[in-house]
């Protein structure tokens, strides 16, 4: 059955043609008010994406992502591989956290927030629209013979794009390796560490792929959040929409016609202008209601009250609203299912607030030796040998550290020196024994409490289990 002809969009995408190939988007510049509102959100999060790996608190950066170190900065407070349950609560609220605001207003993330459509569209293309001018100078320069100004304007484009996309590279390293580090790799020049230089390159060269010839198709078929658009959506969701009853009326679209009375001839508002489609990023026409490359931009409402305007005919007829909004008129409601995922994450992050209270700065590991029995001593002593690994979590170093035994009558001697520093943001590691005697013990297996003390101070506890011979218990 052949598809009617308003529905074809349903079978494939707006970037590919007929024939398979790839139909390139060429979006006219949009201007108005939500765009004027997109810049300064687009500015204010780039002046953050580049400067956060540079901000220190406390002397930590406020930002890092070292998975090769396993250490990680959120907001200036370090993080560490044995806080690694925070991580998992946190991400478990990410995901709830995207789950209910994609119900409630689709994907405004994407089109306000995401980094793909910020130095997409106000990074690279309007550096494009700089170059090689509006929506029809581009499509006349595609089609231009490769003369002088169009090898100009394309080396031009591409050149900067390269050095905008090495600058970005080096930005992600920043947040991968600490910016300390980044800055001593400049300081010191690329042939002293040639293989991080060839990493920038091939990040340089993955962003630059991305953001002069891959573009939208990520949005529309890597980006997984596209997909899960799809099956979170409903009725009730507020997304970029258009008002097909306003639009259509009862003898729908028609072109504008001066000193036309619209009202009496039964034509809807829409006088399919196709302004709404040429400035879309992804190609689609919003007026075939929502799609999955729709990125809820706002260039089509922009665009589409500019000639509202200009025609005399009321705005908001491309506008934030839901289906249910322009079927039945019905405000935004506060749904069950909006309800259950608010109280899932409020729950969650209860937990996780609790758990971040609880974070010592101080983590200590005391196990026994592997393979090692304990040892019999003199006046009915046993030993254990143990290993000890402190992780010392702040900025500060901590010092004059020495170990307690708390629940037993006993001493614990360590192989080395009495009292040691733990580096700030490092870790202390050893070998320690632990004597007991044996009345003490209530049988082959007993579990230790044993502290951890700076300048005389409990700072941690952990416990540890104690080999005694079998005939003691």
């Amino acid at each position: 059955m052949e598809t009617p002809t308003n529905e074809k969009f349903r079978d494939s995408i707006a970037t590919v043609n007929a024939e398979g190939k790839r139909a390139w988007v060429y979006p006219k510049k949009p201007s108005g008010k939500f765009y004027a509102y997109r810049k300064w959100v687009s500015y204010g999060l780039l002046i953050f994406l580049f400067s956060a790996p540079f901000i220190k608190i406390n002397g930590n950066q406020f930002l890092l992502f070292n998975v090769l170190e396993r250490r990680f900065n959120i907001f200036g407070a370090p993080f560490w591989p044995q806080d690694f349950h925070l991580f998992v609560i946190s991400m478990i609220i990410g995901v709830i956290f995207i789950t209910l605001f994609t119900v409630a207003f689709g994907r405004l993330f994407c089109g306000w927030v995401c980094p793909q459509t910020i130095f997409m569209e106000m990074v690279f293309r309007r550096i494009e629209y700089w170059i090689e001018g509006d929506r029809g100078k581009q499509i006349r320069l595609d089609k231009q013979a490769w003369d002088a100004e169009k090898i100009r304007k394309r080396i031009t484009k591409w050149s900067i794009f390269f050095i905008i996309s090495f600058l970005i590279a080096n930005v992600f390293l920043a947040y991968l390796i600490g910016s300390d580090q980044l800055l001593q790799y400049i300081f010191d020049g690329p042939l002293k560490h040639v293989s991080t230089l060839i990493s920038l390159l091939i990040f340089t060269a993955v962003f630059y792929f991305v953001f002069a010839w891959f573009r939208e198709q990520v949005c529309i078929i890597a980006c997984p959040y596209g997909r899960l658009q799809g099956v979170l959506l409903d009725s009730k969701s507020i997304v970029v929409a258009y008002d097909y009853k306003r639009g259509e009326k009862e003898a729908g679209r028609a072109k504008f016609k001066k000193n036309e009375d619209r009202l009496s001839t039964g034509k809807g508002d829409c006088i399919d202008c196709f302004q709404c489609v040429h400035v879309c990023p992804t190609g689609i026409d919003i007026r075939n209601g929502t799609q999955l490359e729709c990125v809820n931009c706002t260039a089509c409402i922009d665009a589409c009250d500019h000639m509202m305007e200009s025609v005399n005919l009321p705005k908001g007829l491309i506008r934030y609203a839901s289906e249910e909004n322009i079927a039945k008129k019905s405000k935004f409601k506060f749904t069950p299912r909006l309800k259950g995922y608010s109280a899932v994450l409020f729950i969650l992050i209860g937990v996780l607030t609790g758990m971040l209270f609880l974070r010592n700065d101080v983590e200590a590991n005391v196990l026994r030796l592997p393979g090692q029995l304990y040892e019999r001593k003199e006046n009915n002593i046993i030993s254990n040998v143990y290993t000890y690994k402190l992780v010392n979590k702040t900025t500060e170093d901590i010092t004059d550290v020495h170990f307690e035994l708390l629940s037993h009558q006993g001493k614990i001697e360590q192989v080395t020196h009495k009292n040691f520093i733990v580096p700030k943001q490092g870790i202390a590691e050893g070998t320690l024994f632990i004597e007991v005697n044996a009345s003490a013990l209530s049988g082959d297996k007993d579990k230790l409490k044993i502290g951890v003390y700076s300048n005389n101070t409990l700072i941690e506890t952990t416990y540890a289990a104690f080999l005694g011979p079998r005939s003691y218990r």
